[in-house]
């Protein structure tokens, strides 16, 4: 069973981040926020695929459920001074 640090190191070592947050508390339903340059000009939908894509077929076999909030860098700075 995977955990959460498994996860984002599969994330990280496929997707370029600029920041990365993974929970996933029972093993099997994760919750991550991935931040990447690699977002810029890609529609949410592009941005999910790029970390599926990231993760090498894992979501079939070893994750169950991952909840993704992605966001590019600029999205992420005004999160974070806007609240």
């Amino acid at each position: 069973m995977p955990s959460a640090e498994d996860v984002r190191d599969w994330i990280a070592a496929g997707l370029e981040c600029e920041h990365l947050d993974v929970y996933g508390p029972d093993g099997v339903h994760f919750e991550a926020l991935v931040v990447s340059s690699a977002f810029v000009g890609v529609n949410r939908v592009g941005q999910h695929r790029l970390v599926y894509k990231a993760l090498a077929g894992r979501m079939e076999e070893q994750i169950h459920a991952l909840a993704l909030k992605t966001m590019t860098p600029e999205e992420y700075r005004e999160s974070t001074t806007n609240g």
